[in-house]
C-alpha cells in the first residue's frame, strides 16, 4: 500500500515527488468537488428563476482562472520532475560495474571489472523453491545467489536479455530498467545503507515471470572486498 523505505538518492526523491503531487492532486480534487457541488445546488434549486440562470453562458473571470492556475501548477510539477530525470540519468564515473541478464526464468549476472581463474566472475541466480526454503526466508523472494554490492558507492548496471523482454527492478533503490535481447540498457546505483534489497522482473516473460526475483545485499567496503577475494 505504500513505499518501501527508500535506500538511494533516487528512491527518496521518488517518494518526496509523489508526495508533493499529492498535495496538488488533493487540492483540485476538492476544488472541482465544491465547484460541482455548487453548480448542482445552484442550478437544481427549485426557487431559482430558470430563465434567470440560462442567461449565464460564460464568465470571463472563470475563465482566465482555470486557465491561469492549471499553467501554474504544471509549471511548478514541472520544474522537480525535470530534475528528478536528469539525476536518474545521470551516471557519475562508476566504480563498480555489474552486467545483468535477463533468461527464462532467472538472472545472470557478471561483474566485469574482476577476474578469476575462470575469467570474469559471474553467476546465475535462481529462485528457491518453496519446499527448499529456511527458516525466516521469504517464498517467491529468496534466491540461491545473491548480489553483493558496497554501500555509499557509485555503481553503474548494464541490463540486457538473451531471450525475450525482461524488466530489472528494486523498488527499494528506485530502479527498474528494461532488458532487451540485442540492446544494453545502462542506469545508476547508489546505496545509501546496508540491508538486503528484494525485487522481481517487471515485464511479463512467460509462464515463469513470477520465478525470477532479484536480490541485492548491501554491506559494507570490507565485506564486499572479502566477498570478491572468495570469488577470485
Amino acid at each position: 500500500m505504500y513505499f518501501q523505505d527508500p535506500a538511494s538518492p533516487v528512491m527518496e526523491g521518488i517518494i518526496n515527488l509523489h508526495h508533493d503531487l499529492m498535495f496538488f492532486i488533493t487540492f483540485i480534487f476538492f476544488f472541482v468537488f465544491v465547484v460541482l457541488f455548487r453548480t448542482l445546488q445552484w442550478f437544481s434549486n427549485p426557487f431559482i428563476d430558470i430563465e434567470q440562470s440560462r442567461k449565464v453562458v460564460h464568465g470571463t473571470v472563470i475563465e482566465i482562472v482555470w486557465t491561469v492556475l492549471p499553467s501554474l501548477i504544471l509549471v511548478v510539477v514541472a520544474l522537480p520532475s525535470f530534475a528528478l530525470l536528469y539525476s536518474i540519468d545521470e551516471v557519475i564515473d562508476p566504480s563498480v560495474t555489474i552486467k545483468c541478464v535477463g533468461h527464462q526464468w532467472y538472472w545472470s549476472y557478471e561483474y566485469s571489472d574482476f577476474e578469476s581463474k575462470l575469467g570474469t566472475i559471474n553467476f546465475d541466480s535462481y529462485m528457491i523453491p518453496e519446499d527448499e526454503l529456511e527458516l525466516g526466508e521469504l517464498r517467491l523472494l529468496e534466491v540461491d545467489n545473491r548480489i553483493v554490492l558496497p554501500v555509499n558507492t557509485h555503481i553503474r548496471v548494464l541490463v540486457t536479455a538473451a531471450d525475450v523482454l525482461h524488466s530489472w527492478a528494486v523498488p527499494s533503490l528506485g530502479i527498474k530498467v528494461d532488458a532487451c535481447t540485442g540492446r544494453l540498457n545502462q542506469t545508476t546505483l547508489f546505496m545509501l545503507r546496508e540491508g538486503v534489497f528484494f525485487g522481481q522482473c517487471s515485464e511479463i516473460c512467460g509462464v515463469g515471470h513470477g520465478n525470477m526475483p532479484i536480490v541485492v545485499e548491501a554491506v559494507n567496503l570490507e565485506q564486499y572486498i572479502a566477498w570478491i577475494a572468495q570469488k577470485v
